[in-house]
């Protein structure tokens, strides 16, 4: 399983959204959903 794999289970398991996520992690929720994706953001 792939890193944005991992992050999607455990957002859902936890009952967040991406934009809770990215508040969290001090980034945008585009960013969460790229991750989630798997598309490079660098």
């Amino acid at each position: 399983m792939k890193l944005g794999e991992h992050l999607f289970q455990a957002r859902k398991k936890s009952g967040l959204s991406q934009e809770e996520v990215a508040e969290k992690l001090g980034v945008s929720r585009q960013i969460i959903s790229k991750w989630e994706r798997g598309i490079p953001t660098f």
